[in-house]
């Protein structure tokens, strides 16, 4: 053998010897923490998995993009936990850390609607880009719009309210400096819809855990959000010839887009900022026999109350009403509000579900009978110190140097975007406009629903996929506009949303357009591609 090839024999014998040696330090390192002393909680299983050998629960519901992306994941620890902070409560929280090329940074994940579920995809993700990750179903398992799991339960209550997620972020950032042998150097949290209610919560209860939160679509003002879905359900169903059927959605859509897309300069199918819209449900009553092009007297009456928002017998707004423009398709209004047939919407589901679990704690008890002003009542007794994030109080976080970043979808069907820009609104009044814009920043989506989707562009990667038709930088990436803030006082001002045709493999790319820092918004130039953000500007509105 010749002397290098020799060399390059050794070299190779020695790189295979090391990298053995470092796969068994690891999963050393990762069976050892089997012993960690974690006070309240339990460690149940540690185990590092190899790359590309974990199958999340529900993987066949994946589609090929997220099948991908679990395909993907490097080696990593996993470490299962079981937390019992109180009687009553089980809380089963996963960690996730890569073994190789972690970036410092951990990532708590949130949950969506009545929570029960971990969110494995966002763990793979978080991981895949190179986080430590937590998450939690926050003490329950729950797979449908039926909480019977509170019924009796107050401490899984308040285990969903707010506990369980500070709980999961607290030992998961213990698990992962014992694991790393050193702490994260910053944490972040960036969810959505009950997530972003998390999120908020986390920032208002417990400021010294994250660094960074980005709270999406916030369902925070919980009690009254599902006190006005019992109102619209009562004024939705109690009488037949009140109900919206969905076949009719397509033509208020129209008729709204009709009335205000052009408001903005542009007519492109999206109304810019849906508030100066002056849209009348009544233009649409049916002047001879009814059809789908157009509404009973009755049927606009219900119309009106939807975009009103829902009222006490004093005539007290219960939530802002919805806004519109979005009120067809596959995430507006009828899986939402009206359903694709009278009691089968998800709010009303919500409705349901938590004023007979949460509120009233009878499994028979019966909406149709509910008085609204005695159920918002009751609601707030019970559960709003455990499930309400209103405090706008957050000079503690602003005061750590956390950062904060809320998004809202104007077009949202499941929350109205209005109670986030009250909360903002709230926070400027209670800590004065400077302080807040400190540390904090609203972005107004055009055209977007619940949480993404929806006919504007709507993508700014907050589902933590980034995509290759636009550059992962601080202008795309939400997470990454909140890490430069975070870390390098980069403030964001604006950022690029994308909309994509999802049919496509890939996913094409249709348009992007710049989405401001809340009171301002997207103004067109004049000229040049709408399709395209370079041709628009940030201009200041009216608050």
């Amino acid at each position: 053998m010749k002397k290098h090839g020799l060399i390059a024999a050794l070299c190779a014998f020695s790189f295979s010897m090391a990298s053995a040696q470092q796969a068994a330090t690891t999963s050393d390192a990762c069976a050892n923490l089997a012993s960690l002393n974690l006070p309240m909680a339990k460690i149940v299983s540690t185990q590092t998995v190899a790359a590309g050998a974990f199958m999340p629960p529900g993987a066949a519901m994946l589609n090929p993009s997220q099948k991908a992306i679990v395909a993907g994941l490097p080696a990593f620890c996993r470490v299962v936990v079981m937390d019992t902070p109180v009687a009553d409560s089980a809380i089963p929280i996963e960690v996730w850390m890569p073994v190789k090329g972690w970036n410092g940074k951990f990532r708590g994940q949130g949950n969506g609607g009545f929570a029960g579920q971990t969110d494995y995809l966002a763990l793979a993700v978080a991981v895949v880009q190179g986080y430590a990750s937590g998450g939690t179903d926050t003490g329950h398992a729950d797979t449908g719009p039926n909480p019977d799991w509170a019924l009796g339960h107050p401490e899984k209550v308040i285990d969903f309210g707010y506990r369980a997620v500070h709980e999961m972020t607290v030992k998961s950032k213990a698990i992962v400096e014992a694991y790393y042998a050193k702490p994260a150097g910053h944490n972040y949290f960036v969810s959505c819809s009950d997530g972003g209610r998390e999120a908020l919560m986390e920032a208002q209860r417990f400021p010294a855990d994250y660094d960074g939160i980005v709270a999406g679509a916030p369902a925070n003002y919980w009690t009254h959000l599902i006190g006005n879905a019992l109102y619209n359900s009562k004024a939705l169903l109690l009488d037949p010839a009140d109900y919206i059927p969905a076949s009719k959605m397509p033509a208020i859509q129209a008729a709204a887009l009709a009335a205000c897309d052009s408001a903005d300069g542009v007519t492109d199918g999206v109304i810019g900022d849906p508030r100066g819209c002056k849209f009348k449900p009544s233009t649409m009553v049916c002047k001879s026999a009814e059809t789908d092009q157009c509404l009973t007297a009755r049927q606009a009456h219900s119309l009106e109350l939807l975009y009103a928002g829902g009222r006490d017998s004093k005539g007290k707004l219960i939530f802002p009403g919805y806004l519109p423009g979005s009120e067809d398709g596959p995430a507006g209004w009828i899986p939402w509000i009206t359903g694709p047939a009278a009691e089968q919407s998800a709010l009303y589901g919500f409705a349901v579900g938590y004023f007979k679990n949460f509120v009233y704690e009878k499994a028979d008890w019966d909406y149709k009978k509910a008085d609204i002003d005695d159920a918002i009542k009751l609601a707030m007794e019970k559960t709003a110190h455990a499930v309400d994030a209103t405090d706008p109080n957050l000079k503690p976080f602003a005061a750590r140097g956390g950062k904060l970043i809320l998004y809202h979808g104007w077009n949202d069907a499941a929350i109205s975007a209005l109670n986030t820009i009250n909360y903002y609104n709230d926070v400027r009044a209670t800590l004065g406009t400077a302080s807040t814009d400190s540390f904090v920043r609203l972005f107004m989506v055009p055209g977007m629903q619940h949480c993404f989707l929806g006919p504007g562009a709507s993508f700014i990667d907050q589902l933590g996929m980034p995509s290759t038709a636009v550059p992962d930088d601080a202008q795309h990436d939400i997470y990454l506009a909140l890490e430069n803030w975070v870390e390098k006082g980069a403030v964001p001002e604006s950022m690029v949303a994308a909309k994509y045709d999802l049919t496509a493999t890939p996913p094409k790319l249709l348009m992007t357009r710049p989405i401001c820092a809340y009171p301002k918004a997207a103004k067109y130039k004049g000229s040049g591609d709408t399709n395209d953000a370079a041709n628009f500007t940030c201009d200041s509105v009216v608050k």
